[in-house]
């Protein structure tokens, strides 16, 4: 009896193990064309344009799509490495470069997708213009997006930077500083929230989106000619030409995409292709 216990047990061992295999194979076959892929994304305005692929357009394509969203976005790299989703959509450029740089990871962007304009936001100023001497401005703690929005402000002129800093820029890159303001840098989903205790704040596309802040809303917003920031599908190196990869940067390419961007986000979002 104790043997075929014993017998049962490593069979049911082997069977495991045998899953644990088919799991990853599962995984790199749903890159390349069978089985679902799986991309992880932020919930505004990404997984929403992903959702809207998958309810109307990836039949048409023999793609099967899983949306997987996530709360924060800094954990999608690793899941993206580490292979428990096959893509993901959340990120520009400059920050994808970033993260492969100290991390030592070679993720790799497969299409641009849709720009998400910074815009500088108040609940006490109505105008550039009529911004207060010495006024508090919340902006973006992470590197890529903190230097995007004090090149924003630069551009509308609250401020000058020193010469070749561009979007990488940081507080100490400051040159002058004619209406003394006073700045405080914080998470970026945070921005929204700040906008009773502060000035001005310089807040990201989504989180104005998930706050219910209109493009129309914003004293400035930043350009979309010659934009670096534009979102990116992302993959792992290796898999950008994989087949459901393609489909989905087909449909994220798509006349239907655009539209829906366009209709749904009056301007807050803009198509990048």
């Amino acid at each position: 009896m104790r043997k075929k216990i014993v017998s049962l047990a490593a069979v049911g061992a082997l069977a495991l193990g045998l899953a644990a295999c088919g799991s990853n194979d599962d995984k790199s076959g749903s890159s390349s064309g069978t089985g679902t892929l799986t991309v992880g994304a932020s919930a505004v305005p990404h997984a929403q344009i992903l959702n809207y692929i998958k309810d109307n357009l990836a039949a048409k394509e023999g793609l099967k799509l899983e949306v997987k969203v996530f709360d924060d976005y800094a954990l999608q790299n690793p899941a993206l490495d580490e292979g428990s989703i096959n893509a993901n959509f959340f990120q520009h450029k400059p920050y994808l470069d970033k993260y492969n740089q100290e991390n030592g990871k070679n993720l790799v962007p497969v299409t641009p997708v849709h720009l998400e304009p910074l815009g500088l936001y108040s609940k006490k100023t109505k105008a550039i213009a009529d911004i207060k001497d010495g006024a508090t401005v919340s902006f973006p703690n992470d590197a890529t997006n903190g230097g995007r929005a004090l090149k924003l402000l630069a551009d509308n002129g609250l401020i000058t930077l020193k010469d070749g800093v561009g979007i990488n820029a940081t507080e100490k890159d400051v040159a002058d500083n004619p209406k003394h303001l006073k700045f405080k840098a914080l998470d970026a989903e945070q921005l929204p929230r700040t906008l009773d205790d502060v000035d001005l704040s310089v807040i990201n596309g989504n989180y104005a989106l998930q706050a219910d802040l209109k493009a129309k809303d914003a004293l400035v917003l930043e350009k979309a000619e010659g934009n670096p920031y534009a979102n990116i599908l992302v993959v792992k190196k290796g898999h950008e030409n994989d087949e459901n990869v393609q489909k989905l940067k087909k449909l994220l390419n798509s006349s239907e995409v655009k539209q829906y961007i366009t209709d749904t986000y009056q301007g807050s979002v803009l198509a990048a292709f």
